[in-house]
């Protein structure tokens, strides 16, 4: 095939029967119970996952790079030995009831970019590189994006490390014992661009009925961890006036966040995901509830906004039924703008290969949002069925998967730099 100059023409095609079945074949890692995955960061099925990206980028011709924080880099070399490289990636962990999609697209996608270059013998000026960052989704160890964020020095790594999961066991022990804690400083890595393809997570792209979501923003981020305390007691023997029922002010406060998303709508949202109740039993008033609440927005004033509303206004709410109320951030970044160049490429790629699109604001959270702090950073989005993710039953069509990494083939082998 010739290619044609820096912006390759419609002829320029990843395989998409290739691409899929290595989706397939990393979905039979960890597998859930009810069609997807269960692939938790720094777990025995992570490592397993790990060791079978590395042998097909092995397989590809690439060399394997691993830092401190256990993120993964596969670089594929270009014709300038100065040239900084373009990298392209995601996440191959997931939810504990997790999709077969999530994340792992974005770095299946590069692997197959890099397989596509190969078989058609087009040489790249910037060396190409594929990551897989550590911990992104944040389940098992929060926060969210926990490896990029170390990289984009957002994180001290002393303070990653001692994350710890429900068990006790910290986030350095478990990488070290996995087997994926590499020498390399984390984050002397230096980029040209980088590039992250991952499915909407959202309803937008399906329902518009477009291939290609060309996304212009990140949502900012604030998780805030609440406590409300009452006082445990019988449920039987308790008078109703005489409760300090902390489950009440949970259902005061959940009601609460809704109203203050709705206020500052439609760019804004927020939920209470995580809830524990203490002591959870079936005749006992809850003594004490601790639950987080997810904020969001690409707007940083109104994200602020919010969450100085709900600082204003829960203590008292709480304080009506004799219940306290304290909080805590345990979880925040900024809203990014992605790099407009970048967008563009990716824009014009999706007009080339004559794909339906549309510019699109990320609703979740992603390690390009951390490392767009650093360096030029974009995303490409395909759809998702009914908008559905982080659960077992998160759906794309390979149509979908083609195209998204059709695109993104087309934005990086641009910023690369094709030679003759």
């Amino acid at each position: 095939m010739a290619a044609q100059g820096s912006a390759p023409g419609e002829n320029l095609k990843i395989n998409g029967e290739r691409l899929w079945d290595s989706l397939m074949e990393m979905a039979k890692i960890g597998p859930g119970v009810a069609g997807g995955n269960n692939r938790q960061t720094l777990t025995d099925e992570d490592g397993e996952g790990r060791k079978l990206f590395q042998s097909w980028c092995e397989a590809a011709g690439m060399s394997m790079g691993l830092d401190t924080m256990g993120n993964m880099f596969a670089r594929r070399e270009g014709t300038d030995p100065d040239a900084l490289p373009v990298y392209v990636g995601s996440h191959l962990d997931t939810q504990p009831t997790g999709g077969k999609y999530d994340g792992v697209l974005g770095v299946l996608a590069g692997l197959e970019l890099i397989r596509t270059l190969n078989d058609l013998g087009i040489k790249t000026k910037h060396p190409i590189v594929v990551t897989n960052w550590t911990n992104e989704e944040g389940t098992r160890y929060a926060p969210a994006m926990l490896a990029s964020g170390v990289f984009a020095g957002v994180l001290d790594q002393d303070w990653a490390y001692d994350r710890v999961d429900a068990k006790g066991k910290r986030f350095g022990d478990e990488l070290e014992r996995i087997g994926w804690k590499g020498d390399e400083p984390v984050g002397e890595r230096k980029m040209h661009a980088f590039f992250e393809l991952h499915i909407e997570q959202g309803p937008i792209l399906e329902a518009e009925g477009k291939q290609i979501g060309v996304v212009t923003h990140g949502q900012g981020l604030r998780w805030i961890e609440c406590t409300v305390t009452g006082k445990g007691s019988h449920t039987g023997s308790t008078p109703m006036y005489m409760r300090r029922n902390a489950g009440r002010a949970l259902a005061r406060v959940t009601e609460l966040v809704h109203e203050i998303a709705l206020q500052y709508q439609p760019n804004a949202v927020g939920a209470i995901g995580h809830i524990d109740v203490y002591p959870n039993s079936r005749n006992i008033i809850p003594e004490k509830v601790v639950f987080t609440i997810d904020f969001r927005s690409h707007i940083l004033e109104t994200l602020e906004a919010m969450v100085d509303e709900l600082n204003a206004t829960a203590p008292g709410v709480c304080a009506d039924i004799n219940v306290k109320f304290t909080s805590q951030l345990v979880g925040f970044f900024d809203p990014p703008a992605f790099d407009e160049g970048l967008v563009g490429r990716v824009r014009d790629a999706a007009k080339r290969l004559g794909y339906s699109h549309m510019d699109i604001i990320s609703g979740a959270g992603h390690d390009a949002c951390w490392v767009n702090k650093v360096y030029p950073t974009t995303m490409v989005m395909c759809p998702c069925v009914d908008g559905l993710s982080h659960n077992e039953a998160e759906e794309i069509s390979k149509e979908w998967a083609t195209a998204g990494a059709d695109v993104l083939m087309h934005a990086v082998v641009e910023t690369a730099g094709i030679v003759e």
